[in-house]
């Protein structure tokens, strides 16, 4: 529905932990950006709970009562683009050392633009630590588990809004100084954010509603074994992409995309290959005017890729890895081809694999009542879009 869209609705008969947790007697608030973006406003409370992005963690934790349980979301803006440009580089990153995708051109551009990110993410890392000291200073920090993610891969070119390990794959750490048993431990499993809510509210000791796919990986936690240790459960994991942004021409349509990640292999599967997989470059035609590429946010790599396309070669191999129209099903050796940049999907050597990810896919797919393969997928298509999308540089408000 509306919720799985970007700049859409969200049903409030819908479950959402901070919820669940509130009406089982915890405090819950937000920091910046929570649920979103989109409109909310039918809803009687705010499903992250009350905003304190005025005032900060401090604020909710002076707020609470007395050993009262809370629950909080800290969001932010970073490293969300726009950046300042050179930041990075301001800020002492060394240019030479930073190590680039194999899907971006080397290009000075482009490693100023990674540096920009990686300034971003150092400012989120000092905001994660001057909550973790407020947390010290109320004595709470031990008892408190601290989850810290992304919601997707860098937004560069390839990445952000794209199924292969450069856009779907997000650290994942995970401190609880009196509950994990054997702290330091690196895993191997897989697991997707939506075991987190189901997490949460195994750990409260709250009822999981039954509508939630997602599963605890709580036992994760107390287990004491390092690498890959549910190997019944957490052998693979699903994700997929609908309408993030209308960026084809014509209609208000997105790319719809699933796709299956194991240890060895990441099998995807795109349902509209004839559609553009990062928004058209047609952007005169695009369904919203002047919507340039707009599953790909706006920036130095994506206008320098862009503007030296025709380059050489090379150039023009990268440009298509990103915005290029794709098969129906692409297929990568992950141990062969960590980046995924080489299908091998139309290989007879890897038939069989390709044949049984396809297959297992599905299986879920249709286990989990995904619309987009028990009928109406198309009305992820057709759900209010509220917002807007990366304009071309040329668009001016006349036009």
């Amino acid at each position: 529905g509306p919720g799985a869209n970007l700049w859409s609705t969200l049903d409030p008969s819908t479950p959402v932990y901070p919820l669940l947790l509130e009406d089982a007697g915890y405090k819950i608030g937000r920091f910046r950006k929570s649920w979103g973006p989109g409109d909310i406003s039918d809803w009687d409370r705010h499903p992250a709970g009350h905003d304190y992005t005025d005032t900060g963690f401090a604020a909710f934790m002076a707020d609470r009562k007395d050993d009262q349980p809370f629950c909080f979301f800290m969001g932010t803006s970073d490293p969300h683009r726009p950046y300042d440009r050179g930041s990075g580089a301001q800020s002492g990153i060394d240019l030479a050392k930073i190590k680039l995708f194999e899907c971006f051109p080397d290009h000075e551009i482009v490693r100023s633009d990674v540096a920009d990110y990686y300034y971003e993410v150092q400012r989120f890392d000092t905001l994660v630590a001057s909550a973790i000291q407020v947390l010290e200073e109320y004595g709470e920090l031990e008892n408190t588990i601290i989850v810290m993610t992304g919601d997707h891969g860098m937004p560069f070119p390839r990445c952000k809004s794209n199924n292969y390990d450069s856009g779907a794959r997000i650290p994942f750490a995970v401190r609880w100084g009196s509950g994990i048993k054997k702290p330091g431990r690196v895993l191997d499993d897989f697991i997707s954010t939506t075991d987190l809510a189901p997490t949460f509210l195994e750990l409260a000791g709250v009822e999981i509603p039954t509508v939630m796919t997602g599963q605890s990986f709580a036992n994760l936690l107390k287990n004491t074994n390092e690498g890959f240790v549910d190997k019944e459960n957490r052998s693979y994991v699903l994700h997929g992409k609908e309408r993030h942004v209308p960026g084809q021409e014509e209609d208000m349509g997105g790319y719809p995309v699933r796709a299956i990640r194991t240890h060895e292999y990441l099998y995807i599967r795109n349902f509209k290959e004839e559609r553009w997989p990062s928004g058209t470059p047609n952007y005169k035609e695009a369904a919203i005017p002047y919507c340039w590429l707009g599953d790909c946010d706006n920036g130095p790599t994506k206008s320098y890729m862009v503007e030296n396309q025709e380059q050489d070669q090379e150039h023009q191999k990268l440009y298509n890895l990103a915005f290029g129209k794709r098969p129906g099903e692409e297929l990568y050796d992950c141990k062969k081809d960590p980046e995924q940049l080489v299908n091998v999907a139309g290989d007879p050597a890897y038939a069989a694999i390709k044949e049984k990810l396809s297959a297992q896919l599905m299986e879920q797919l249709l286990a989990t009542g995904d619309p987009r393969v028990t009928g109406g997928g198309d009305e992820f298509d057709v759900v209010p879009y509220l917002g807007h999308g990366p304009r071309h540089p040329s668009f001016k408000p006349e036009n």
